[in-house]
């Protein structure tokens, strides 16, 4: 049973898997390869029970075969007393018959009594009939403990064998439990590396969708646009009152957007980042500045890129970039969560440089201030001011700067904000 055991187990391990393998199979092969672990420690258990028991076989076994070599010398002694005995006997008749006394020389003894002699002779016949039947008794007893002797060893034999036969076979289970066990690791293994490509796969198609979504809104809107430039002008005459007045102009692409009376004063050589977002809609002021919308989003100013993904975002995406000129060269921007970057780290930006698509994805985008030291992290959380919901000095900063390039500023969620500004940090 344990050969085909191995055998069936060699083929199993060394089989190939199939290259379509799924979680569920091999959920299934782990709920089986767990069935036959149990099975295996059932029988390991069942083993160890007879071991213990053939063990206790074999040690009554050798405490009998004490117990008889015990019996055995004292059939040895009792033999040899009884020779010693039967000795004496005969020395004493042979001098009591053998010596002055014999019966020829009796008849000439007149001190001698023929009774007597007859006496002796029958005292010696029937001591010498006496230590025969002793004699038969030791020797008969001595055969019986040998012969239980005999077959107490070959009882010891037997049991041995049996011991090795179930110490071999627990051995063999208990390599059979271990190289199951081995591959039942492997299969976990495999399997979390098949969830993990499922999460892949589902979040690539995830983010391919959603790109699909935002090219077509921005197709759309490149469409809309086109067709308002395209559109023909349309005026208006009223009466003039005075001499010649000309009449009002009326545009239908004239921009209508809130944000036209902002960036008047923008800083010299930055642009509005969001400036072509659809639905742009401005969120809480956090680390740095939620919006919500799609469509490209555009460096502030001339750059250079340190970073576009950093696991942990939502979405992964954190398109982080170090301005080279203008107030705030030297700091670095970050545009993070629902983009797909446009971009690759060490790419050279402009304020006309688009880094990134932003879909309509589940969490928005955040831009602000990136940490110059530890890209990835925000110069909120550096400074400690960010607890998880809460408005930050370098948010609200942000946002100001943001404002100062003409689009919508973020809504404070704490007025004052949440910590300090560094000495010599740029407002706006």
């Amino acid at each position: 049973m344990l050969a085909a055991f191995a055998i069936s187990l060699a083929a199993l391990a060394t089989s190939p898997q199939p290259a379509t393998a799924t979680v569920g199979s091999d959920q299934a092969q782990i709920a089986q390869l767990e069935q036959r672990i149990a099975a295996e420690g059932a029988h390991v258990k069942s083993l160890v029970t007879r071991y213990n028991t053939v063990q206790a076989r074999i040690d009554a076994l050798d405490a009998r075969v004490a117990q008889l070599q015990k019996v055995l010398a004292g059939d040895q002694r009792a033999q040899t007393a009884a020779q010693a005995t039967m000795r004496r006997v005969a020395i004493k008749a042979y001098l009591t018959q053998g010596g002055t006394n014999v019966p020829a020389l009796a008849l000439f003894d007149t001190a001698a009594d023929t009774r007597t002699m007859l006496v002796e002779g029958h005292y010696a016949a029937a001591v010498n009939g006496k230590f025969r039947d002793t004699l038969n008794t030791v020797r008969a007893a001595q055969g019986r403990t040998e012969d239980t002797q005999r077959a107490i060893h070959a009882q010891q034999a037997q049991a041995r064998t049996t011991l090795r036969e179930v110490n071999n076979a627990r051995r063999d289970a208990q390599a059979a439990i271990a190289s199951d066990q081995a591959m039942l690791k492997r299969v976990h293994g495999d399997l979390a590396a098949l969830i993990v490509a499922a999460n892949l796969r589902q979040h690539a198609a995830q983010l391919a969708a959603e790109r699909a979504l935002a090219a077509r809104a921005f197709a759309a809107q490149q469409a809309a646009a086109q067709a308002r430039i395209s559109a023909p002008r349309f005026t208006t005459s009223r009466p003039s009152f005075g001499s010649g007045t000309p009449p009002p102009v009326f545009s239908p692409t004239a921009p209508s957007s809130p944000s036209h009376s902002r960036g008047v004063h923008a800083p010299a050589g930055y642009a509005n980042p969001l400036r072509e977002i659809i639905g742009l809609s401005p969120e809480r002021i956090d680390q740095g500045v939620d919006y919500s919308g799609f469509g490209s989003i555009y460096a502030i100013g001339n750059g250079v890129v340190l970073s576009t993904s950093i696991p942990g975002w939502p979405g992964g995406t954190y398109i982080a970039y170090r301005l080279t000129d203008g107030p705030a060269r030297g700091l670095v921007a970050f545009a993070a969560e629902d983009i797909a970057p446009s971009v690759q780290v060490g790419d050279s930006v402009t304020s006309n440089t688009v880094i990134g698509q932003m879909y309509a994805g589940p969490d928005g985008i955040e831009t602000g201030w990136g940490d110059s030291t530890a890209v990835g992290n925000t110069m909120a959380r550096t400074y400690g001011q960010f607890n998880g919901s809460n408005s930050t000095a370098f948010g609200a900063n942000f946002s100001q700067f943001l404002d100062a390039l003409g689009a919508p500023p973020g809504i404070l969620q704490n007025n004052p904000p949440t910590g300090q500004l560094p000495a010599g940090w740029p407002s706006w």
